[in-house]
Parts: C-alpha cells; structure tokens; sequence
C-alpha cells in the first residue's frame, strides 16, 4: 500500500509522544505568543493568521506562530489559501494536565493587574 503523497503546503508538527513541556513553556513564554494562545483558547476553533491584530511586522508574524507550531502548542493547516490555526488542547491537556487553564488563569490575571 502506498502512503499519500505530502502536499508541499503541508507543515511539520511534532506527535503528541515528541511535545516537550521546555518548549511549550518557552513558545508561551513570550507576550506575543501568549496573546494567539489566549485568543485561540477564547474561540475555541481554528483562526486564520489574518485575524490576529499583532503590533508586530507579518514575517515576526509568522515566526511567532512557526515557534507555536514546532512546540506543538498550535496546529496549522491549510484551507484553501488560508493558513488555519487551532490550539492543540487535547494533545496539551493529556500530557500536562491543568496547565493549559493554569497558564490562560494567570495571563488573564496579569492582563486585569496591568490594565491590557
């Protein structure tokens, strides 16, 4: 049996078995990345790249959404020419258990204390 072939619009994401708690914690660790994780988790679905409203250039962008994906905190398809976005909760949520919502309590906390 012969295995599809992989379209070159396909990204690489790590399995579920390959996601490493230091590289969850550093992709989140930056206020730009923690704003898409927060915004991802309040949607619930999958969000284009374009919806997000960053102060920051499209190839900073990206980059910020390439390091989420490599973390495996995101998972991004194409549909059509459109790049989808969804957060991979379940996948977080079975390997580390309560720190999704710890981490989305405690930005949301911070972001009341500071006024943004």
């Amino acid at each position: 049996m012969s295995t599809p072939a992989v379209s070159s619009r396909d990204l690489p994401h790590p399995t579920r078995a390959e996601i490493r708690l230091e590289g969850v914690l550093h992709a989140l660790s930056d206020p730009m990345r923690l704003r898409i994780v927060r915004e991802l988790a309040a949607d619930g679905g999958e969000l284009t790249c374009s919806h997000f409203d960053l102060p920051v250039t499209k190839s900073t962008s990206t980059h910020h959404f390439r390091v989420l994906r490599e973390a495996g905190v995101v998972r991004q398809i194409y549909r059509g020419t459109a790049k989808m976005n969804g957060l991979r909760r379940d996948d977080l949520d079975d390997l580390f258990p309560g720190l999704v919502d710890a981490l989305l309590g405690a930005a949301a906390r911070q972001a009341d204390r500071l006024g943004g």
